[in-house]
């Protein structure tokens, strides 16, 4: 009944899906590995090793042995812990394992609670406690679905007895430690937690405030008894699939966390016991990843929940928003491997510790230089710095993704070196901007820097997006916010850069006498850039197509002379949120491990809990509108942008209505990329910083062709005088 409802609201026909879900199940099916596991009847025996706050930096040939023999033997991948809190402890992760969704505890955080014997299992005392926390409601997920399908669970540790305890806390058997463990072969799943690298950074109940309280040698050493702890046991798991998880944080920073999974599809068939150097069964080298990420090396702590249930032959419950891992060839040896998950993780926390500082600098050099504008614009000898400095700042924001095409994060001093590259990279696009055979027409810096970003974010989503992960104006796995498709941030830098293009090629068709082909290229390489940024698995954008159809229909409509209502542009928005509506559908028809987040939206409107959703991204979205980075920019832009239209001589020497008088279609691109960019901040969780870099990116752009307007030959305007007059003049 439920489907019905929400198939007459949304108007889609599930026939339309069809068989991209019957492709979808197939793979699903390909991808859980059910075939080759020999260990229980209905599927393997899987063991989940938890060693909270393992890093790959941990893991050496010198001082991890037996976990660098695993690891040969393995798919490995980083692990992204991120859970509710920032940083994520112990406790928040078994948690999450529990509950197959990101879950934390109230108040203090530190490790899971002792389990009371009961028999040969255990009890988690309080249990139900759990389900009266804001942020759990779904503790026992994975014990009740193993329980319920005849699966016997085995825990070692307060932890891993947390992570497999039924609705009722309950595991069949349990031991404290797994030098107490004399048979490990009596659970179908069987959890085992060595905390030996945690528990120096948990004072009380609480994980440590600090990013790193050991010295290296105390590290290395706590390090060495987690492995020797696995080596002690992990000959006697037999043929089960092992999977190894750093599941948690350390200390007070996030970082990404080690994971391994030695079973079939990983690479080998061998005992994870193995002596070193044995055969590795002659199988290629695998990286671990999964479609929640849709990364080849990276997974997240749901993704567990999954890959046990999915191993073990349990169907998952719907709660669980985990997929079951994936692994994938590569011609990397196993150095190789781990030296570009050590560096993952150095880029992501260069990312997470700079970009406050990259916002707070671009927020100044934005508020200078619409000062400086102000300033020096009717100062016909200054114009060429100030457009050069206008189409600089332009640059600035495709660069922090052109950047990932260097090794910045591979050097000695990454945060250094990756400023510098984006400075370098900017000025590069700058002289190419300005020097170029089209620096003559008004337009021509502006379509370049335009150009460039829509080619560089267009490209990027078809490929994956390796560019925005881990970049400045993107988002990185160590944070956890997303880990693939089309951030907020370039969502507003795509859609300003796409309709400036497109405008600036419509102005040309227009002064031609072409106005239907203009509309036609402004509508037609819109909606190709929208759906790019809908689409499940490509951009995978929900507020975005709300923002981008008002966008690109007021351009359209202004290209073509029509006037803009507030009526229109209201049936516009409403337009936009009906489309994204019906591509969340199409990927809720899917089977549930390979829909994205829009699937799920579309599954919690239908069961009522979308709520809490939409309450969260509000607030969050209110929350910058505070942001002493984000609001200088929207302030300021948008002031020097309202006096110039409104006070020009006195605000820019009438360089905006020149701008447009010479280039009458670009008032329709920056109209349309405002409207984007404001419909975009009310209805994305990032709020301000959706205008912000709308307007960072077109008002230079803009001012920089009145400039060159000016530098043709019209009068620079004394202060207080009227716009010039309308003119038919060409670019």
């Amino acid at each position: 009944m439920k489907r019905a409802v929400v198939a007459a609201v949304f108007g889609v026909s599930a026939v339309a899906s069809a068989p991209a879900a019957a492709a979808s199940a197939g793979l699903t099916a390909a991808s859980a590995g059910l075939t080759a596991g020999p260990a229980t009847a209905a599927g393997e025996r899987v063991v989940l090793v938890g060693i909270p706050g393992l890093m790959w930096s941990d893991v050496t040939p010198a001082d991890t042995p037996n976990l660098w023999r695993l690891a040969g033997d393995s798919a490995v991948g980083s692990l992204s812990v991120r859970a509710v809190r920032k940083d994520t402890c112990p406790y928040d992760a078994w948690l999450t394992v529990s509950a197959g969704v990101r879950s934390a505890v109230g108040g203090a955080c530190g490790m899971a609670p002792t389990p009371k014997a009961d028999g040969e299992g255990a009890v988690i005392p309080e249990f139900s406690w759990l389900w009266e926390v804001r942020e759990q409601r779904e503790a026992g997920t994975l014990g009740q679905a193993l329980h319920a399908a005849g699966r016997t669970t085995m825990a070692v540790g307060p932890g891993a007895a947390l992570a497999l305890a039924d609705r009722e806390g309950r595991v069949d058997v349990y031991a404290p430690s797994p030098a107490e463990v004399a048979q490990w072969t009596r659970g179908d799943v069987v959890a085992v937690e060595i905390p030996d690298l945690v528990a120096p950074y948990v004072s009380g109940d609480r994980l440590t405030d600090v990013p790193e309280r050991l010295p290296a040698d105390a590290r290395r050493a706590a390090a060495r008894a987690a492995d020797a702890k696995l080596g002690a046991f992990l000959p006697r798991l037999g043929s089960a699939t092992v999977l190894v998880a750093g599941l948690s944080d350390h200390g007070s920073v996030p970082h990404l966390r080690t994971a391994m999974l030695h079973g079939p599809g990983s690479d080998t068939g061998s005992d994870p016991g193995s002596d070193p150097g044995s055969d590795p069964g002659g199988g290629p080298a695998r990286t671990l990843g999964a479609r929640s990420t849709h990364r080849d090396n990276m997974i997240i702590l749901p993704d567990i929940t999954a890959t046990i249930l999915a191993r073990t032959g349990v169907a998952a419950p719907p709660a669980v928003v985990g997929v079951p891992v994936e692994t994938h060839a590569t011609d990397a040896n196993l150095d190789e491997r781990v030296t570009a998950l050590r560096t993952a993780d150095v880029a992501g926390q260069t990312i997470r510790d700079t970009t406050g500082v990259f916002f707070t600098t671009l927020a100044v050099l934005q508020v200078v230089f619409y000062v400086t504008a102000f300033l020096l614009l009717r100062r016909r000898d200054k114009l060429p710095a100030v457009r050069a400095a206008a189409v600089a700042l332009a640059a600035i924001p495709v660069s922090t993704y052109l950047v990932n095409l260097t090794p910045w994060a591979r050097t000695a001093q990454p945060a250094v070196m990756l400023f510098t590259s984006i400075a370098a990279i900017a000025v590069a696009l700058t002289v190419a901007a300005l020097a170029g055979p089209w620096r003559r027409g008004v337009l021509g810096p502006l379509t370049v820097i335009a150009a460039v970003t829509a080619a560089v974010l267009l490209g990027d989503l078809l490929t994956g997006t390796p560019l925005q992960l881990n970049s400045l104006m993107g988002y990185t796995g160590v944070v956890g916010a997303r880990y693939y498709g089309l951030g907020n941030i370039p969502f507003a830098l795509l859609a300003t850069a796409v309709l400036l293009v497109t405008t600036a090629a419509a102005d040309r068709l227009v002064r031609a006498g072409r106005k239907t082909v203009a509309v036609a290229l402004v509508a037609a390489l819109g909606a190709f850039a929208m759906l790019l940024d809908g689409w499940p698995g490509v951009g995978s954008d929900f507020g975005g197509v709300i923002a981008f159809v008002p966008g690109i229909a007021v351009t359209a409509l202004i290209v073509a002379g029509k006037r803009v209502s507030i009526v229109k542009l209201g049936a516009f928005c409403a337009a936009g949120g009906v489309l994204v509506m019906a591509i969340a559908y199409l990927d809720y028809l899917r089977p549930p491990a390979s829909q994205t987040h829009l699937g799920r939206f579309v599954g919690q409107v239908a069961d009522g809990t979308f709520l809490p959703v939409i309450s969260r991204k509000l607030g969050a979205m209110l929350s910058t509108l505070l942001s002493p980075n984000l609001m200088p920019v929207v302030i300021t832009a948008f002031a020097f942008l309202v006096f110039a239209l409104l006070r020009p001589g006195a605000a820019s020497a009438g360089v905006l209505p020149i701008a447009f008088e010479r280039a009458p279609m670009l008032r329709a691109g920056l109209l349309g990329a405002l409207v984007s960019g404001l419909v975009g901040m009310l209805v994305n969780d990032s709020g301000a910083a959706v205008l912000s870099m709308a307007l960072a990116l077109a008002v230079p752009l803009v001012l920089s062709a009145g400039i060159r307007a000016l530098q043709h030959g019209e009068p620079v305007l004394p202060a207080g005088s009227p716009g010039p007059a309308a003119s038919p003049a060409a670019a």
